[in-house]
């Protein structure tokens, strides 16, 4: 093999790393019941906490935006660590770490040192999302931790809720995700709950004539009632009003009857002449089309970056690194 034909190979290992080395059978043999595991530990935690699915499913999310789907977002400061749970995106707001780590111990006492933190997130975004009414998917592991963190990053990467839509494209397009990619994750505000401080400055002085206009009036006075221009930043609101717990392309229809809670969701929609559009119509007006999106779109986003082979560990506790 030539000198360029092995450099051109190392090229496109870094473009299209390691993809290829996630697979769906990879604990076939080391830890089989590896999904079933993770599902009763979430269908416990949801017996208490009806929020736990939509948490689980964003932590996936926020860790894949940052360094690819590594599990940097667990690791807890240290000494080495400054933790992605500090940056803006995720501090007091990310959740569900708890139940990671149950799902971390019962996990090890059936397959010791086999199954990293990251395919954790991936499985239990799954799973969250079919124990919800969701549609499942084949998830891809083999995934390993990261050695490290990175707060600078978090900051910079993550989509934000006060985001325009070309600040949402081009975070998604930075990490290979396309604008069908876009809409159809952001259906994952269909469940779950947001603080009145990630969407309250839309509902006073929002423009110089007051409140974001593309807020249905109805609408606009429930979210006023729950979070006064003054009131407590952290109470919380439903994402979707109609199913707030229910996996479902509700999310779509409000959108259209001018309902999306962040100025991020309303934008898909209310942008005037924008692509996004169409897909929110069509995932309106047919679940089905949603699901099968957004299977394939969860399966792109768990692809982002992987560290695979000899890279990375296998935390034996997802909030720190082995050895520390």
């Amino acid at each position: 093999m030539t000198a360029m034909a092995v450099f051109a190979a190392a090229l496109l290992l870094l473009l299209h790393p390691s993809n290829a080395q996630l697979s769906a059978n990879f604990y076939a043999t080391t830890c089989p019941n590896v999904s079933s595991i993770v599902q009763t530990v979430i269908q416990q935690a949801l017996q208490s906490d009806p929020r736990i699915t939509a948490s689980l499913l964003r932590l996936h999310f926020h860790d894949c935006f940052v360094d690819g789907c590594d599990g940097s977002l667990l690791l807890d400061n240290s000494a080495n660590i400054t933790s992605e749970k500090g940056a803006a995106p995720n501090v007091n707001s990310t959740r569900g770490f708890d139940v990671v780590d149950s799902i971390k111990s019962a996990i090890e006492s059936s397959c010791p040192g086999t199954v990293s933190c990251a395919d954790i997130l991936a499985i239990g975004a799954q799973a969250s999302v079919v124990l919800s009414g969701g549609p499942s998917w084949t998830v891809l592991l083999g995934r390993r931790d990261s050695l490290t963190a990175n707060q600078a990053g978090a900051n910079t990467s993550i989509p934000s809720p006060f985001d325009p839509l070309a600040n949402l494209t081009s975070k998604f397009s930075a990490v290979g995700l396309d604008t069908t990619d876009l809409v159809t994750l952001s259906g994952a505000h269909t469940f779950g709950r947001a603080q009145c401080r990630t969407f309250s400055p839309r509902l006073y002085n929002f423009t110089s004539s007051g409140p974001d206009p593309t807020i249905n009036s109805s609408y606009l006075t429930t979210l006023q009632q729950l979070c006064p221009q003054n009131g407590s930043g952290t109470v919380l609101a439903n994402l979707d009003p109609s199913t707030p717990n229910t996996f479902d392309n509700n999310y779509y229809a409000n959108l259209q009857n001018n309902q999306g809670l962040f100025l991020s969701d309303q934008e898909l929609f209310s942008t005037t002449g924008a692509t996004t559009i169409s897909i929110v119509n069509s995932f309106s007006g047919n679940q089905s089309a949603f699901f099968q999106n957004f299977a394939q779109s969860m399966i792109n986003m768990g692809n982002i970056s992987p560290l695979t082979g000899t890279n990375g560990e296998i935390r034996s506790n997802c909030r720190k690194v082995n050895g520390s």
